[in-house]
């Protein structure tokens, strides 16, 4: 009875309740046993996604310092994929609509067909409108406390019938989540949409009443809403939509109001994000909120951005790491990044799609569960955005003449959204040079995808070692590959 007690201690020690964190024991070894790869690569040269080639695992000992691996071991679990996806704006909507309708048709297919796209399975909305909007918008009328008056006929228009095109040919297989970016201008201390200011005291229940008002109008629109977040980056005074919540008035509004708002109205098992802003307060937000037990209970996981942490190659990914194993109960989820200052002249740029992967492979190497992008669809002049805060989307539509310009980030996106499925479970992986990044994975199905990037000028020769077997390929200059072991 004792070693009985003792050996439960030490699986509560470890972690072994949160299967989520801890990687499970190498029971789960991968027999390379009769098992092929083939190759998919997407490079400067002209490759997208292309079909590159097949690999034959050997045997293969203790590899020597000089020759270049990257080293898998699929027996090490970690945190489990909800998926990879992009958010469906007013902007994205509006833009949509303009195109002819097989072009339509060609832009749903390429993201949300598993086969002949890119698979995305994870979407993103805004609650009121937000600067990839054409106009300000709320959904009730001044001073309506009660709500009488909500109505989500605004998104009737474009927004909703485009995701519900979206969700039909992901097979209904699409996560929605929501986001507001603020509260009804009656409702803040600045009488504004835009320009920061905060929620007023009195309007607190109201606000939370609004999220279930909204989920529950989207979910009787046949669009079942997976989960939302508190608030779009509630430290940024914007000259669009914004409401500024410093972390102990978002912990409060969690616990007093939006929390129990929730699941007094049968919500509890909607996802709440909190924070939903960059990695560089990620772990300040991310205790004063997880810290305190009456604000933590309602709390699905810690969302965040990439904007004003970005400086090459430094995009801040141990703040992640640290949030990670502080709060291993929690998710981490990638809620929105793109790259802004658009011009339809640097489409072709090659360092749109790097960035998309070097912080992927950072971000579920960190322990992310879920990658949303921002704009799914963008216009010629990277917008609509009634503040003319204009960026890049994946895919830009010249509305002038109907056509469709795919930018790398699109194909880079790809070779994680195609191939690693929800449910999946990242594995353990590595490299010996800094040139080449990777991550792993074991879909639900048994098959390992292993994405690989090379951000560098040079083509270089590696082995997938894998249990002591191994295939030799190549890695072309700035390149992406994702290597499926059948």
């Amino acid at each position: 009875m004792k070693k009985i007690t003792l050996g439960l201690i030490i699986l509560v020690l470890t972690g072994f309740s949160n299967k989520n964190r801890v990687p499970q024991s190498r029971a789960n070894k991968f027999k390379l046993d009769g098992k092929t790869a083939t190759v998919h690569t997407t490079d400067k040269s002209g490759l997208k996604l292309a079909s590159t080639g097949t690999l034959n695992f050997v045997d293969f000992a203790q590899p020597l310092e000089t020759q270049v691996c990257v080293f898998v071991d699929p027996s090490h679990r970690f945190q489990t994929m909800v998926g990879v996806g992009g958010a469906i704006t007013d902007a994205s909507a509006e833009t949509f609509a303009k195109l002819p309708k097989s072009t339509q048709q060609e832009f749903l297919k390429a993201y949300y067909d598993a086969k002949d796209g890119i698979g995305y399975t994870l979407a993103r909305t805004n609650i009121n409108s937000c600067d990839f909007s054409t106009e300000s918008y709320t959904y009730v009328k001044d001073g309506d406390k009660d709500l009488k008056t909500f109505d989500i006929q605004h998104d009737r228009q474009f927004k909703i019938p485009l995701i519900k095109r979206a969700i039909a040919t992901a097979g209904n297989k699409l996560t929605l989540y929501v986001s507001p970016w603020s509260p009804p201008a009656w409702m803040k201390d600045n009488n504004s949409l835009l320009q920061g200011g905060k929620l007023l005291p009195q309007y607190r229940q109201s606000w939370a009443n609004y999220y279930v008002k909204f989920i529950q109008s989207y979910e009787k629109e046949g669009m079942p809403v997976w989960g939302l977040s508190v608030q779009n980056e509630p430290m940024a005074k914007q000259r669009w939509e914004s409401c500024i919540f410093t972390a102990e008035e978002e912990r409060d509004f969690i616990k007093q109001y939006l929390g129990p708002t929730l699941q007094q109205s049968g919500l509890a098992a909607k996802k709440l994000i909190a924070w939903d802003h960059n990695r560089d307060l990620l772990y300040h937000r991310a205790s004063t909120i997880l810290d305190d037990p009456g604000a933590a209970k309602y709390v699905w996981g810690i969302g965040y951005h990439w904007y004003e942490t970005w400086t090459g190659s430094a995009m801040q990914f141990d703040n992640l790491k640290r949030v990670a194993e502080s709060f291993p109960t929690k998710n981490l989820f990638f809620t929105e990044g793109c790259v802004e200052n658009f011009s339809f002249n640097r489409i072709g740029d090659w360092d749109l799609g790097e960035r998309y992967g070097r912080s992927m492979i950072n971000d579920f190497n960190s322990g992310t569960v879920g990658w949303t992008d921002w704009n799914i669809l963008l216009d010629e002049k990277g917008g609509p955005n009634h503040k003319g805060n204009y960026c890049f989307a994946p895919i830009i539509a010249d509305t002038r003449d109907g056509s469709l310009h795919y930018t790398n980030a699109y194909y880079y996106i790809g070779h994680f959204s195609k191939f690693i499925r929800p449910g999946a479970r990242r594995v353990s992986s590595s490299s010996n040079r800094d040139k080449l990044l990777v991550a792993s994975f074991i879909n639900p199905d048994g098959k390992l995808a292993v994405v690989v990037m090379n951000t560098s000028d040079d083509k270089l020769d590696y082995n997938l070692c894998i249990g002591g077997k191994a295939a030799s390929t190549t890695s072309l200059p700035h390149s992406i590959a994702t290597i499926m072991i059948n």
